[in-house]
């Protein structure tokens, strides 16, 4: 599967939910595949959470 069809499955589930629940649906939507997204690029090994968590608290930076 690439990555264009991935997207017009994406957008058509966001028009979906913007048409049926409206704004605050969309926008919920949105949140939960921000957060469904970055639950799989960890479990897929391409996101160190813990490394992301440091950076934000400051106890390590990028350089």
């Amino acid at each position: 599967m690439n990555y264009t069809l991935v997207g017009i499955g994406a957008g058509a589930f966001l028009a979906f939910m913007a048409f049926a629940f409206g704004f605050w649906g969309f926008l919920i939507a949105v949140i939960f595949m921000v957060i469904g997204a970055i639950l799989g690029r960890a479990a897929d090994g391409k996101l160190d959470l813990r490394g992301v968590l440091d950076a934000l608290t400051g106890r390590r930076s990028s350089s």
